[in-house]
């Protein structure tokens, strides 16, 4: 590691390849454009995107309104990103927060006039429409338009859809905005200190049994006086989307989200099946492992990511883990690996942590005219530089998904975890060849399967909570002892008997952002392992051209379904193999750590 490396501090990101500032005359001007050109959209086709499609020339002039449509989503995008980014970067400042809300409004207020498009295009013909597309220029935007017909069963009038869209930023929007600033005021209070979330979670993986204790303590504590509210926004996030099913026609409350996602549901299904099948195989195994290695009769939950009794965890400087992370990049890909090297070259990625600023991890992809931005929160532990590889991985993938412009170029949900979590691996490969002692590479192992359980086990685990909490909200308020409860459930069946639970864990529920956010969201992750778990097996296979056709993967965006996507690799998601493949890999690795892991 050289000096400079070592030296030099986590970045912040600047915002003005986006706009200069909040004053700046070119978001006031593309916020004027964007009113206006909208109004001018509405104006030239409401009403008649059916007649247009009757007409002899209807490819070619739908295939217009299309581009005309595009280009305004990629103003209002660039405007909605700017918006984000900033709130984020201090969720805390009620000058900033003003400005986010301010924006909201104004692009809610603009964007309503748009929403007869999708619903006209809806309203067309299957056969009308399919002759429509030996229109080249229309063909192109054939995966879209499937996207947007799949949710033709449930959409309504245009007069109740604009309802319900110009009603959310007073409603779920603003119940959201809630939680978070409530969120990111709340302290607690570890080693004398009052701490921001991060700080205190971070102290959960602290060596010293005691100072962990003490962390969930604070945390259990700091999260009592805010659970009134949280526990209000939840019931109301739920019933708000209740409502909304409902008048939709849609039963299962993860419907929409399957949709969205362009996965059948039964597929998730046998996901959620082929994990908690395996619970006691993977989290139940490993989790009695720890306690012995932890020389524990139990595990609290102030021990889930306790440090290995065999090693120290590694601490890295920013530099250090930035190098390792694009050494681990290059290695697989140089094409790759010039790509992620510019979100350190330019001022794409904001990692410091601080008060105020937004918890967890995420890369924005803005949209395809600008380029992605990271958030991190780094704090030189072994799991930030695989959070450094998971969002690089998100923006790579986002980076070259551009070129299928603003309606195309992001994966659904279930996709869109592929290139993080396999740059995930590849950094965690490199570790791995890199240990000096077995004891290293043992510690490597097991860290490994902690992170895998995470996003596997502990994801179904939420989604399991997300589905118990919206099916028992149908049948009457939830109080914070019915949140608990279903809570502790989950967490139960899914942890195993390895784990007391003490007081205070009950509340963890509060800090899932995902909850509130985007309700569903959570399965996204164990699918994205799953998948990218038989991708690395195929990668492993030294399989001829696989770095090529893992490109053309990351370039589709959502121009293709996750069928279509796999077949290359001769890999199918709705075959019952598909799941339990994933699974084994993990099971591997705990087989691997309970034979001796390399020791």
């Amino acid at each position: 590691m050289s000096s400079r490396s070592a030296a030099e501090a986590p970045p912040r990101w600047d915002l003005s390849d986006l706009y200069a500032g909040p004053d700046a005359a070119e978001l006031k001007k593309d916020l004027a454009a964007a009113r206006e050109g909208v109004a001018a959209f509405a104006k030239a086709h409401q009403g008649r995107i059916a007649s247009m499609a009757e007409d002899a020339a209807g490819g070619g002039r739908l295939a217009d309104a299309i581009a005309e449509y595009e280009r305004l989503e990629e103003t209002i995008g660039r405007i909605g990103s700017y918006a984000g980014l900033l709130h984020a970067a201090n969720t805390s400042d009620p000058k900033v927060a003003k400005i986010y809300g301010d924006l909201q409004a104004q692009l809610s207020d603009i964007t309503a006039p748009l929403l007869f498009f999708q619903l006209e295009l809806n309203g067309l013909d299957e056969a009308r429409l399919e002759a429509l597309m030996a229109e080249p220029r229309l063909r192109r935007y054939a995966p879209w338009l499937k996207d947007v017909r799949d949710f033709k069963p449930y959409q309504l009038n245009e007069e109740i859809e604009r309802a319900f869209f110009e009603k959310d930023l007073t409603g779920r929007a603003a119940w959201v905005r809630l939680y978070d600033e409530t969120l990111a005021g709340l302290r607690f209070s570890v080693g004398g200190e009052q701490v921001p979330l991060e700080e205190a979670l971070n102290s959960l993986s602290d060596e010293n049994r005691a100072t962990r204790e003490r962390a969930a303590g604070a945390l259990a504590e700091g999260f009592k006086p805010a659970l009134p509210v949280f526990t209000t926004v939840l019931n109301t996030l739920a019933k708000d989307k209740e409502i909304d099913d409902r008048w939709r026609g849609i039963a299962d409350p993860a419907l929409s989200r399957h949709v969205a996602n362009h996965v059948e549901p039964e597929v998730v299904a046998a996901l959620v099946a082929a994990v908690r099948e395996a619970f006691p195989r993977l989290s139940h195994r490993y989790y009695a492992m720890k306690a012995k290695w932890l020389g524990l009769g139990k595990l609290e939950y102030w021990d889930r990511n306790a440090p290995l009794p065999f090693t120290a965890d590694r601490k890295f400087a920013w530099g250090e883990a930035r190098d390792l992370v694009l050494d681990a990049y290059d290695g697989f890909s140089p094409d790759l690996g010039r790509l992620a090297r510019r979100f350190f070259e330019e001022p794409w990625i904001d990692a410091e942590a601080r008060p105020g600023k937004a918890s967890g991890a995420f890369s924005h992809p803005t949209v395809p005219s600008a380029h992605p931005y990271i958030l991190l929160n780094f704090k030189g532990k072994t799991r930030d530089v695989m959070t450094i590889a998971h969002e690089l991985g998100h923006g790579v993938h986002q980076l070259l998904s551009a070129p299928q412009g603003a309606l195309m170029a992001g994966a659904p949900l279930t996709l869109a975890e592929t290139a993080s979590v396999f740059g995930e691996m590849l950094a965690f490969r490199r570790l791995l060849d890199t240990a000096k002692s077995a004891d290293e590479r043992r510690a490597l192992l097991a860290g490994k399967v902690e992170d895998m359980l995470n996003t596997v086990v502990r994801q179904i685990a939420f989604y399991r909570f997300e589905s118990e909490v919206h099916r028992q909200r149908k049948e009457g308020e939830l109080t914070a002892d019915d949140v608990a409860r279903i809570w502790l459930d989950v967490q139960t069946e899914s942890l195993g008997p390895a784990f007391a639970f003490a007081d205070g864990y009950e509340r963890y529920w509060c800090y899932i952002s995902h909850f509130f956010h985007a309700p569903f969201y959570v399965y996204a992750y164990a699918f994205g392992d799953g998948l990218v778990n038989a991708l690395y097996a195929r990668y492993r296979e030294a399989e001829s051209g696989f770095v090529g056709r893992y490109l053309d993967l990351l370039k589709a965006g959502g121009s293709k379904r996750h069928k279509e996507l796999l077949a290359p690799f001769g890999l199918d998601a709705t075959d019952p193999g598909f799941w339990a493949m994933g699974l084994s890999v993990i099971e591997g690795l705990i087989d691997e750590l309970e034979a001796g892991g390399g020791a």
